[in-house]
């Protein structure tokens, strides 16, 4: 009886390990990560800049709410955002499988895959976005719960191919795991928002030196390339551990799909 309550244990997610391998493979590659995340950060910001003001984007001017076409902006400006998002999140997360085996970073290959995903990524992203929102409206862990539920529907479509079957395949996967995962993104904002603060000062004392929209449009590009490549890492981590969990696949089984 012993030795079948055993092979019905749990085992157990790894939060501290996922997080520290996270910022390990991030700093350990950061040149690769901004190569790659930077571009459609910067383009994101250029083109909501282009429909609510670049002074409103670079955080420099006060948005006008009462022009008809303001909530058409906001719209148009969430969808640029959640494919940049998507796009981002698609090359980083086969940059973390190369990195996790010590490969050389192979950046040139990653846009097949990457675009290839992309329809299904903001569509389903979209979906899930919405299923958080109304859930964060409802005391916050709702929301938590419901991001958990979707956290890896990025790498199951990449990787994978899912489609989009991506929500289905993801909400498989993260089942029995949803609470630490939720407990591990809570430790992960917390550290992001420390390390913001931070940078955020230093960034607010250059804007107001220079006084250049431009540079802060720039700078707040590589605050945003920071915030998506080391959450990008983190997600295709959580997803090679659920799947060594629960379909015992290695890490090298999953990247293998690239060679």
């Amino acid at each position: 009886m012993a030795d079948i309550s055993a092979m019905h244990t749990k085992q157990p997610l790894g939060v501290t390990t996922l997080l520290s391998e996270s910022f390990s493979i991030f700093f350990g590659n950061f040149f690769k990560v901004f190569q790659l995340a930077f571009g459609p950060a910067l383009i994101g910001l250029l083109l909501s800049g282009a429909l609510l003001g670049f002074g409103v984007v670079a955080g420099t001017a006060v948005p006008d709410i009462s022009g008809p076409g303001f909530a058409i902006a906001i719209v148009l400006t969430i969808l640029i955002q959640i494919v940049v998002y998507a796009v981002t999140t698609a090359l980083l997360v086969q940059l973390a499988y190369d990195a996790k085996l010590n490969r050389q970073p192979r950046l040139g290959r990653y846009f097949g895959p990457a675009f290839a995903s992309v329809v299904p990524l903001v569509v389903l992203s979209f979906i899930s976005g919405i299923l958080f929102m109304i859930g964060f409206s409802l005391l916050i862990v709702p929301g938590l719960w419901i991001y958990a539920v979707f956290c890896v529907l990025a790498p199951a479509i990449v990787i994978e191919g899912a489609g989009f079957g991506g929500l289905g395949r993801s909400a498989r996967l993260t089942k029995e795991y949803r609470w630490p995962i939720v407990g591990l993104m809570v430790l992960f904002l917390l550290i992001l928002i420390g390390i913001n603060m931070i940078t955020g000062f230093a960034i607010g004392i250059i804007s107001v030196l220079v006084g250049s929209v431009a540079l802060d449009l720039i700078l707040n590009a590589i605050m945003s390339t920071f915030g998506a490549g080391l959450a990008s890492i983190l997600v295709a981590l959580i997803y090679a551990r659920l799947r060594e969990i629960k379909e015992g696949v290695s890490v090298d089984q999953i990247a293998g799909v690239f060679d």
